[in-house]
């Protein structure tokens, strides 16, 4: 039987995930991250994309999160989310249609335009993007 960590994944709404895993991947701010069981303590925020679970048995899920931050102890792993979902919940269209709506916002720039802001939500539907088209990519859907 493989080593296993308990691991949590919470947004500001819902407790997505609790429960044992032989591994958490996730997109740090400096790389992605790779946590197994007896990790060294860590700390650092995570960017918008998808985080795979590998649970105990070695079924994977991936969920989709909007940017947050992850711990991790020796036996542990939380990940706190802006907001989260599982990623095959995610809509491809609505998420296609997120993306050319923020890039319609970066180019028709006016008086009151905020770069900052549209870059991020930009940003934040093209991580949605990428985890639906892998997950249809991983398991053949769509």
């Amino acid at each position: 039987m493989a080593m296993t960590v308990h691991c949590d994944i919470v947004s500001a709404e819902e407790e997505l995930f609790s429960g044992l895993v032989e591994m958490v991947i996730a997109h740090g701010h400096l790389g992605d991250l790779g946590i197994l069981p007896n990790h060294a303590p860590l700390l650092s925020d995570l960017k918008p994309g998808p985080v795979r679970v590998i649970k105990q048995g070695g079924d994977e899920e991936i969920f989709y999160i909007s940017g947050g931050f992850i711990e991790v102890q020796p036996n542990m792993v939380k990940i706190l989310a802006d907001t989260a979902t599982r990623a095959k919940d995610l809509d491809e269209a609505a998420a296609q249609a997120a993306v050319k709506a923020a890039e319609k916002a970066l180019n028709e720039k006016g008086a009151e335009f905020d770069y900052g802001s549209a870059a991020a939500r930009l940003a934040e539907a093209a991580a949605q993007l990428r985890t639906v088209q892998a997950l249809r990519k991983k398991y053949g859907r769509g």
